[in-house]
């Protein structure tokens, strides 16, 4: 096992991999383990190790998909410009590591809502490719058959993407609330943006879940900025961490897939302990701005994009630490980013000539139980069918 520790200046990280190279030629590591930044803590004596372990098979995994949200994500903005995606479009580009990272925690009874930065989630949560694009596309191969778009996918645990800032947090917390009185010994991640952090329902169900012990893991995803307005603009309090009050709170490197998983680990273990839930801040960034229709270059610059770019991109940190732990090849993440790219090309091309539902399909599934005839429509006397072609997939 190595043991790496990426705190360390450039010339000792050289010296420790040319040792290693050295010492063993041609044998590669099986495992490895990684020093993150240091977990911050409020209201908790012990935290989550700072010591990673990683299997070979893992790293391979977690690189697979944080390098697919990529390139999706990349599609998506590009077909975004060619108004193939229309409406609203919310990119993860930056914030792979949350999503890749909380999902490698969690169990098969654990439970994921967020905001409308989805459709990364949507993919760890199950979704495939194609259901994820052809539903940006608005086509019938997507996951909600193109009505739903880019805010509005769902899965198997996945209570999807929601519209309404700050709304899904005490969403999350309901699905906790079920989870405990139902006995599944399962939690419920509840994400939220630092924008949403300040909204006043968050603090109530603070309180709540609190109240009565329920396993809500909250996380805030701070990007740095909500909408055009940078944090430090916007909340007096910025250690967002600490402000669930009696919540004990952690302090994340969201840029670390890394030390999210083991944050969230932790998480998972302290809820289903019983004592409760646990607020986690992750401190990430967005490459785009808020949403297509903001270049995101107006509240701050280029430059600073830049930087985080080049200094701590989560997919591209990561690959540089498996590879110089000798756990994978630079042929074989050459060979794996070539395989992802030709999938996802594949599945644009799907996309983007996949067919629209028809018409006869626009009051299909609004309800599971549907206790009435029809649907109103544009006017009180004008009713409309309701069908059933599938199952809601969290009944």
């Amino acid at each position: 096992m190595i043991v790496w520790n990426f705190g360390k200046n450039a010339a000792q990280r050289q010296k420790a991999i040319s040792s290693f190279f050295t010492s063993s030629k041609k044998s590669y590591a099986t495992e490895a383990t990684f020093e993150t930044k240091p977990f911050r803590l409020h209201r908790l004596e012990t935290g989550p190790s700072n010591n990673v372990s990683l299997t070979r098979d893992d790293a391979l995994t977690l690189y697979e998909q944080m390098h697919t949200i990529r390139r999706m994500e990349t599609a998506a903005g590009n077909m975004y410009k060619e108004k193939i995606i229309r409406g609203f479009c919310h990119l993860y580009s930056g914030q792979e590591a949350c999503a890749v990272g909380i999902k490698a925690a969690l169990r098969p009874q654990d439970s994921v809502i967020t905001a409308y930065r989805a459709h990364g989630w949507t993919y760890v949560m199950g979704v495939p490719q194609l259901g994820v694009l052809a539903e940006l596309t608005g086509r019938q191969s997507g996951c909600a058959r193109g009505k739903g778009g880019s805010m509005h996918m769902y899965a198997k645990n996945f209570y999807g993407g929601n519209g309404i800032v700050g709304a899904q947090v005490p969403l999350g917390v309901g699905i906790a609330f079920a989870a405990k009185y139902s006995g599944t010994d399962g939690v419920c991640v509840s994400l939220y943006g630092d924008g949403a952090a300040n909204q006043g329902q968050v603090f109530e169900v603070y309180n709540m879940a609190k109240l009565w012990d329920l396993p809500c893991i909250f996380i805030c995803e701070n990007n740095g900025y909500g909408m055009g307005t940078s944090a430090d603009r916007a909340s007096a309090s910025t250690s967002y961490y600490t402000r669930g009050d009696y919540v004990p709170g952690i302090w994340v490197d969201g840029m670390d897939v890394l030390a999210v998983r083991e944050a969230a680990r932790y998480s998972v273990d302290y809820c289903t302990s019983g004592k409760g839930p646990i607020l986690l801040e992750m401190a990430t960034y967005r490459y785009s701005g808020h949403s297509m229709s903001d270049p995101g270059t107006s509240y701050r610059t280029r430059e600073e994009i830049q930087e985080v770019r080049q200094t701590r991109d989560p997919v591209t940190s990561f690959k540089e630490k498996i590879i110089a732990a000798q756990l994978v090849t630079a042929e074989e993440i050459k060979k794996l980013e070539s395989e992802i790219r030709a999938v996802v090309d594949e599945n644009v091309k799907k996309a983007k000539s996949d067919k629209e539902v028809g018409l006869e399909e626009l009051t299909t599934d609004i309800y599971a139980d549907m206790k009435e005839p029809a649907v109103r429509g544009t006017t009180p006397w004008d009713q409309l069918p309701h069908k059933s072609l599938g199952m809601a997939v969290n009944l």
